[in-house]
């Protein structure tokens, strides 16, 4: 793995297209950036591997809210971990808490077994997790080899005090990956004052969607959002980055 990573994550073909053709190191890839992502359509996952030659790591999370699953929402978990392990993907971007905000070990050493030789991150329900030093321990005992955090904060620059302190506890046995306000402007800090070298933004941006004929006032899901703009990854947003992290180097 690279001493220094850009990942952008996407949750369409075009966004991937841009991030890969500008800069990213690795793509995560997800579906609905808009609620945090959701699983990716299998036939998104198949589109984006065959034509886009970036390492993807496949983000995968059955619905929005918490991370506590049912039996039936770890067995799609499970089922898409196997697909993932057949469609030629890098990774997995994995996690799951039991009610008293542990990991669940059980479930997540059963999606270990099924990833197989892919490379697996425990997504950000290490951010909403009791005990971030706890779950450090548990994550290199299951073999994840990195962590997405905004340091148990609501960014990673709010967050930077807690990410320097788990940075130093995980030392180099397991990547904690910056992310959640990570932006060009403050990766040189983040890692000046934690010690991160793995970076994680989706770099999108608001586009006016091609349609012409517009009807106001039916919203068909999230109410603060224009059904008429779409969000992609900015090729701009994405060469800062991946200037900005060059610049450690």
């Amino acid at each position: 793995m690279k001493q220094f990573l850009l990942e952008i994550c996407v949750d369409s073909f075009e966004s991937a297209r841009r991030a890969a053709e500008n800069g990213a190191d690795r793509l995560e890839l997800c579906g609905d950036l808009l609620v945090g992502g959701l699983s990716p359509s299998p036939f998104l996952i198949e589109q984006v591997v065959s034509r886009i030659k970036t390492p993807v790591n496949v983000l995968l999370r059955p619905r929005f809210g918490d991370f506590c699953f049912t039996d039936e929402e770890k067995e799609i978990q499970l089922r898409e971990i196997e697909f993932c392990a057949k469609t030629g993907v890098n990774g997995v971007v994995i996690g799951a808490l039991t009610p008293d905000g542990e990991l669940d070990v059980p479930f997540l050493s059963r999606c270990m077994a099924a990833a197989g030789d892919l490379e697996v991150t425990l997504h950000r329900c290490f951010d909403v997790c009791r005990d971030g030093f706890e779950a450090i321990e548990t994550a290199c005992d299951l073999g994840i080899q990195t962590i997405l955090t905004s340091g148990q904060r609501a960014t990673a620059p709010e967050g930077v005090e807690n990410l320097r302190a788990l940075r130093k506890f995980a030392a180099d046995r397991i990547h904690l990956m910056a992310g959640s306000g990570v932006c060009a402007a403050n990766i040189p800090q983040l890692h000046r004052e934690t010690g991160i070298r793995h970076f994680h933004l989706s770099a999108k941006r608001s586009e006016p969607g091609p349609m012409r004929f517009r009807r106001e006032g039916v919203p068909m899901g999230l109410p603060m959002a224009s059904e008429f703009d779409r969000q992609y990854a900015d090729p701009d947003t994405v060469r800062a980055a991946r200037a900005a992290v060059d610049s450690l180097k």
